[in-house]
């Protein structure tokens, strides 16, 4: 059994000529509305930011417990910062993650905007490497993923510019996850995993290749697919913001990251995805041309802020 999940060329969007870029809005549409995934290259970031973002994101969680713990704010619900062991779970998952992690969100430029939707990043005073790195990190996964949301805009017959508007200062996420060692694999919950079966919260996820395997997406026919990409590779998925919008025309798959062999137990494996989310006054109400007699409409409308507050609460790190 296998998936087609297929590799493109992001630069024959964004520089290609009128029909590769037709080509490339076709296919992803098509990967999107089949699996929900694509990986691409020509992303933007170079082998040796990778390589470098990869060595401070190792650097950042091995720092001591309480250094960790000094960076982490409950009252921010998880959105900035460093997120400690246990706090988080998948929607309807009654055992938390193994995992822990720290999230940065938008460099506001241009606009005021309220501090409740966008608190200020927290710089790691031990790594100043690490703000920076990430800091450009963020920048380069957000113009691509702006690229890639024209394409998709082009896909589903809107203007090319569709999203641009609603994505600028857009609530984005870059996550640092490190899925710790599993010491004594008998003294863990035996439904407990690196993380949950769930889907992604926002509109697009851009995932920088992990240290190890682990994640698996949920087929139609509902069985497990492992996804090996390259440390190199950007592997990008549909969230469920993207799904609510287009009335399950474009599908938010269903992913996990599966705990490694008994043997590997005891190793970590790091991951750092992009979650690219609009502001929060976006109206998520499902388009006029994706509602139709074969395919009514299937969610309530809301705002991308009214979403992500519920779906916080549903995964535990908003009470």
């Amino acid at each position: 059994m296998s998936i087609n999940i297929p590799c493109l060329d992001l630069n024959d969007y964004v520089n290609g000529s009128t029909e590769q870029r037709k080509k490339f809005s076709e296919a992803v549409g098509h990967a999107f509305n089949d699996t929900g995934f694509v990986t691409i290259k020509n992303h933007g970031l170079s082998d040796e930011l990778i390589d470098a973002l990869y060595v401070q994101v190792k650097k950042l969680f091995g720092l001591p417990e309480e250094v960790k713990k000094s960076y982490e704010k409950v009252e921010l619900a998880g959105q900035r910062g460093y997120t400690s062991k246990g706090r988080e779970q998948a929607k309807g998952a009654k055992t938390p993650d193994l995992k822990e992690f720290w999230q940065i969100g938008q460099y506001v430029e241009g606009e005021e905007l309220s501090k409740d939707d966008y608190p200020d990043n927290l710089e790691v005073n031990e790594l100043q490497e690490f703000n920076t790195i990430t800091k450009e990190v963020y920048k380069k996964l957000e113009a691509a993923g702006k690229e890639l949301l024209k394409a998709i805009a082009v896909y589903l017959g809107l203007e090319e510019s569709y999203f641009d508007k609603k994505v600028w200062n857009g609530n984005s996420i870059l996550r640092c996850i490190h899925y710790f060692p599993i010491e004594d694999p008998d003294a863990i919950s035996p439904d407990a995993v690196r993380a949950g079966a769930h889907e992604d919260i926002n509109l697009i996820t851009l995932l920088i290749g992990a240290s190890a395997d682990g994640l698996e997406v949920l087929t139609r026919d509902g069985e497990w697919f492992p996804i090996k990409a390259g440390q190199q590779d950007i592997v990008v998925n549909v969230g469920d913001m993207l799904q609510r919008l287009t009335n399950g025309k474009l599908v938010s798959t269903t992913h996990r990251v599966v705990n490694p062999p008994r043997e590997l137990m005891k190793t970590s494996r790091f991951s750092v995805p992009f979650f690219l989310h609009p502001k929060s006054g976006m109206d998520l109400t499902c388009l006029d041309s994706c509602v139709t007699a074969e395919r009514p409409k299937q969610f309530s409308d809301m705002t991308a802020g009214e979403y992500l507050d519920e779906r916080l609460r549903e995964i535990g790190l908003k009470k």
